[in-house]
């Protein structure tokens, strides 16, 4: 597991998005960027989160900020799962998982007694330097878009 805090080079990536195209974060330089990892496509917890940033994808916009989602989902599922709730930002996937252990948000859980990896719900702010501004772990969906507009307004 990574040890990532703010204040540290967000580590870099180059990863298939859908829509066919590829997602580097070094190409935002320059730019605030809100990085998402979420667990699974169309699951209720990340279903309500990808909603409630494609609602505020907006206000994040004038903001300055560019919005990513990312899960070890396929480009094909992350395309019926755009496509199904008419989501608005790039989802990227990682199957191999070397982005998501990178951030340190590829780990072992626990549901029911079970232990499986998965992925830790996880945002990070990204400043206009590439560097981590702030980071939310295991993070509740309800009303977090809104707090991280506010973070991004306050940059």
């Amino acid at each position: 597991m990574a040890d990532l805090d703010a204040g540290r080079p967000a580590p870099d990536f180059e990863l298939p998005r859908d829509g066919g195209q590829t997602v580097r974060l070094s190409d935002f330089r320059g730019k605030i960027v809100v990085l998402f990892f979420y667990p699974k496509d169309d699951t209720t917890g990340c279903t309500a989160e990808a909603i409630d940033f494609t609602r505020n994808l907006p206000h994040f916009d004038s903001a300055g900020a560019t919005v990513i989602g990312m899960s070890p989902d396929s480009v094909r599922r992350h395309e019926r799962f755009k496509t199904k709730h008419n989501l608005g930002m790039p989802l990227v996937s990682d199957e191999t998982h070397a982005t998501l252990t990178s951030y340190g948000v590829w780990s072992k859980k626990n549901m029911f007694g079970r232990d499986y990896m998965g992925v830790v719900r996880t945002t990070f702010l990204i400043d206009r330097a590439g560097t981590i501004a702030r980071i939310w772990r295991n993070v509740r969906v309800s009303g977090h878009a809104a707090e991280v507009l506010a973070a991004v307004r306050q940059m």
